[in-house]
């Protein structure tokens, strides 16, 4: 479709958040497929499996145990890697965002607004159903409300009424 996606790579691991290396901390070697660890081990390819729908490829060495940063690293007996099968795409569209910082910002103000807008008419609070079925026709609503508001702002109320009304 032409839509170059703005997105901030997902961190999945909380690794972290506690204090150790996260995967970007691990260099992928497409040409050996296998990472190198931040002390220069390398993680070498085990198994493939599938979870979810989703192919994933897993890594890991044996060489933790003596590993002066293990506690940096990992609190098991070795630090393991997960990989998507489509992995690849994600970090393309990183290193875009990477080589741009200031796209996310235009994100936030283009294409997050109408989300904050329609937060704050709805009370900023949570949504007044349950159930997807129910919320998904109260976020309709309001999409619809935020829409209509948009059209009266940019042609006025006049030219729409008399569209509807053809």
């Amino acid at each position: 479709a032409g839509i170059t996606v703005t997105l901030p790579k997902p961190l999945t691991s909380g690794a972290k958040a506690d204090g150790r290396f996260g995967k970007q901390d691990f260099a992928y070697l497409p040409e050996e497929d296998a990472y190198r660890c931040p002390a220069g081990e390398r993680l070498s390819y085990r198994y493939t499996n599938e979870e979810d729908g989703k192919v994933l490829r897993r890594y890991w060495t044996t060489a933790c145990q003596s590993c002066s940063l293990k506690t940096q690293c990992t609190p098991g007996s070795e630090r393991r890697l997960t990989r998507w099968e489509h992995e690849h795409l994600l970090e393309a569209v990183q290193h875009r965002l990477d080589a741009n910082p200031h796209a996310m910002r235009q994100r936030r103000e283009t294409v997050e607004h109408p989300f904050g807008t329609m937060k704050a008419r709805m009370g900023a609070t949570h949504f007044l159903t349950k159930t997807l079925p129910k919320v998904a026709a109260e976020m309709a609503l309001s999409v619809l409300a935020y829409n209509l508001t948009r059209v009266m702002n940019i042609v006025g109320v006049k030219p729409l009424m008399a569209a509807i009304a053809a």
